[in-house]
């Protein structure tokens, strides 16, 4: 029985719900390789809070571990880094060996984006939160399409909608910055400054937004 004033929800095995599955066991392990072991099977970047409570140990120290790691891989040349990455901690190929993993993963096959989809992504990256109908106008061609593809391939999502018109919003997740090696959009190239403004494009074109004809590649051209 506890004490006066005290309840605690006990599980079936005697621990205390709440309390973290691997906790008591991890606490014992080394800090460093538990780190490592967990990391191997990830397939996110894993947050310093949840490592922390996956083995046992303070974010702080979690935090200096990582850290530690990283540096250790990167004296000792390895072919992997441990990089933080999307607000977490995951490995990643070293840039220096890009061509043989990228020999290894496609080995014959195509997993690249279309050009027309790179300029669209990129439109919504740096305009971001942005509807079809503005990046249709910053690159001149209906991109309905090609914006479902990146939904579909998960590097864009929904934003909420537009005051003004209701039409949907896009912007860029946090698997865009997974794969892009960034931190966060903070990180991203200063091209900003050289993408037109929608509004200038919008005003240049005598019918606003201009209309399109649908081809059969799924890339649509402006009427002319």
């Amino acid at each position: 029985m506890s004490g006066a004033g005290e309840a605690y929800d006990v599980t079936e095995q005697g621990r205390p719900a709440g309390e973290p599955v691997g906790a008591p066991a991890t606490a014992e392990l080394a800090l460093k390789p538990a780190l490592e072991a967990v990391l191997m099977v990830v397939d996110a970047p894993a947050t310093e809070e949840h490592l922390a409570r996956v083995v046992g140990r303070p974010r702080r120290a979690v935090a200096s571990a990582l850290r530690e790691l990283a540096d250790e891989y990167t004296r000792q040349g390895r072919g992997f880094d441990l990089r933080l990455v999307a607000g977490g901690w995951r490995f990643y190929a070293r840039a220096a060996y890009a061509d043989a993993v990228e020999g290894f993963v496609l080995d014959g096959q195509t997993a690249r984006l279309t050009q027309a989809a790179l300029e669209t992504l990129a439109v919504v990256a740096y305009r971001q939160p942005v509807s079809r109908s503005r990046v249709s106008a910053v690159r001149g061609v209906n991109c309905d399409g090609v914006m479902r593809t990146l939904l579909q391939r998960g590097l864009v999502e929904e934003a909420g909608t537009e005051p003004e018109t209701g039409a949907i919003l896009y912007r860029t997740t946090t698997y865009f910055l997974e794969r892009l090696g960034l931190r966060g959009l903070d990180e991203l190239p200063e091209l900003a400054p050289f993408l037109p403004e929608a509004e200038a494009v919008e005003r240049d074109s005598p019918e606003g937004i201009p209309s399109f004809e649908v081809d059969d590649s799924g890339d649509s051209q402006t009427d002319h």
